[in-house]
């Protein structure tokens, strides 16, 4: 791992940080630029939240539009995934008995959102059961498949998932789907930055990512893509000055989901800092760095939990998150022990009747952070009941 990158990060450095999976970082050089565009701001709001603001919102989609392989038109920023997952949900045209397929591994919040709204329907948000391990992309598509009906009506699924750490088949999976004639909806919360989105080849309808993980922008910065043929369909949360607009822009989908009342919406310009940080440093280069790292380790730490690996030890299914099954029935105050002990900073997260400990490995960590964990967790299971063996 290069060492040199770890003095971008502003993380304490008395705290092993193993968690960049779940809010992330931003670099130096993205929280300096976020810095002055606040100050920009404050100096001078109606011409920065009128005028000039939104030409750097332009920008700014432009920058990640490129990134992503998509038209600057077909994405909208939003606060973080979970935002999109609603404009989508609410707006989605459910009839009684229709179904949403998706897996068993997706982020809670993104379940109970689906849950809500399937259910003021009378539709169905239908988890189809995974099971472990995984051990090749076809095995997976045809088990998620198993779930397919008549009624189904689109396909919601994650890229990487969060408590499991998995890279989904999702190529695999919007083409199976288009097959069927379904809409594709894929939850990239953790991928940008951690691996190759390519919007134009994933055949994806409907995207969602969140910058402020893996690609270090300032926290609140993600986005929503939306097919151009679809946009219409997905109206937005907040009805505000670009529904039916005195000066309507070329393009009905950004009236109506960027312009939203006053806000502080700087965390979206720091984006183009974020991407051209990432093609100075080589990331492609990084991340590689960081898959081997969390490859290597993988066995170790299901050896000491004494868990089944969720997957095969490879990269089909593995990238900058590793995820074991821990046998405790006080995951929270692990959780904490971790922290105020030992100083580590890793989620212990409950999955339904599951539990998982799950390290995240960016360009500041080296093996002694993960020596560290271990050292904890042996320390942990020699001196409390808190993990079972």
């Amino acid at each position: 791992m290069n060492n040199n990158l770890s003095s971008y990060f502003l993380l304490n450095p008395d705290i092993t940080f193993l968690n960049f999976g779940s809010f992330g970082a931003a670099v130096k050089p993205v929280f300096e630029k976020y810095q002055q565009l606040q100050l920009e701001l404050e100096q001078d709001p109606v011409q920065f939240i009128t005028v000039k603001g939104l030409q750097y919102l332009k920008q700014s989609r432009e920058a990640l539009a490129a990134y992503f392989n998509c038209s600057a038109d077909d994405v909208v920023y939003v606060t973080n995934p979970s935002y999109a997952v609603n404009i989508i949900a609410k707006s989605f045209d459910l009839k009684q008995g229709d179904e949403i397929l998706t897996t068993d591994l997706e982020y809670g919040a993104c379940d109970k959102t689906w849950n809500y709204y399937c259910e003021k329907a009378g539709a169905k948000y239908v988890r189809q059961p995974i099971h472990f391990p995984l051990t090749t992309k076809e095995e997976f598509v045809e088990q998620f498949f198993k779930g397919l009906t008549p009624k189904t009506k689109m396909v919601f699924i994650s890229h990487i998932t969060s408590t499991t750490g998995l890279r989904l088949p999702v190529e695999e999976i919007c083409a199976k789907a288009k097959e069927h004639g379904l809409l594709t909806f894929v939850d990239g919360a953790h991928a940008p930055g951690q691996i190759p989105v390519n919007l134009q080849t994933l055949q994806a309808d409907i995207y969602t990512g969140a910058c402020h993980k893996w690609m270090m922008t300032a926290k609140g910065s993600s986005f929503l893509y939306v097919k151009k043929e679809l946009q219409d369909l997905f109206h937005p949360l907040i009805v505000s000055w670009g529904y039916k607009a005195a000066f309507p822009s070329h393009s009905q989908f950004l009236d109506w989901h960027q312009t939203q009342g006053t806000r502080d919406f700087s965390a979206f310009l720091t984006i183009p800092t974020a991407i051209e940080f990432m093609q100075q440093h080589n990331w492609e280069t990084i991340s590689a760095a960081c898959r081997t790292l969390v490859l290597q380790n993988a066995p170790t730490l299901c050896n000491i939990l004494n868990a089944e690996p969720l997957c095969n030890f490879n990269n089909d299914f593995l990238v900058q998150l590793y995820s074991a099954g821990i046998k405790t029935k006080e995951p929270e105050k692990l959780k904490v022990l971790l922290y105020d002990k030992y100083k580590i900073e890793i989620p212990v997260m409950r999955h339904d009747a599951n539990v998982f400990l799950r390290y995240s490995i960016q360009a500041f960590n080296t093996q002694k952070d993960l020596d560290t964990l271990f050292d904890a967790l042996k320390d942990i299971m020699a001196t409390t009941n808190l993990i079972e063996r």
